[in-house]
């Protein structure tokens, strides 16, 4: 199970992360396994609709099964499927990198974290570094 210490570690780590890249402001997301948040945390200069973008990420990581890289491949491939998901998830899918799965070390799917605010290549760096500061396993999808 994915505590909620352990959801402040991943957003605290990832915030970090992004500062000290000179990254733009950030907004993190921590969802358990079921897809209820145990951290929200936004920079106070990332834009207003960061924390959706950043939720929908996560939960569209959850929704699946895939981390955001594959999430991406899928909707190239089938676009029509993931924009009639958009509807159907109830807090959305962003299928870009910047989300990613949280798995403990014997591979069990935990949570997702998902970012919004810099490139989603930048949002995934956060993501991993955030995860890996708790002790945990990224499954980016790649």
């Amino acid at each position: 199970m994915l505590t909620l210490e352990q959801a402040n570690i991943i957003a605290n780590a990832a915030l970090a992360t992004g500062r000290g890249r000179g990254f733009a402001p950030l907004c993190v997301t921590v969802l358990d396994q079921g897809g209820h948040a145990l951290a929200l945390q936004r920079d106070e200069r990332a834009s207003i609709s960061r924390p959706q973008i950043a939720t929908a990420k996560a939960a569209g990581c959850l929704g699946m099964g895939f981390g955001g890289r594959e999430l991406a491949k899928r909707a190239q491939a089938v676009p029509m499927f993931f924009t009639a998901l958009a509807g159907i998830f109830p807090d959305g899918i962003v299928p870009v990198p910047g989300g990613v799965l949280i798995r403990n070390h014997d591979g069990t799917l935990i949570g997702a974290v998902g970012i919004s605010g810099d490139t989603s290549d930048n949002d995934e760096v956060c993501a991993i570094a955030g995860i890996a500061a708790a002790g945990l396993v990224a499954d980016t999808g790649a």
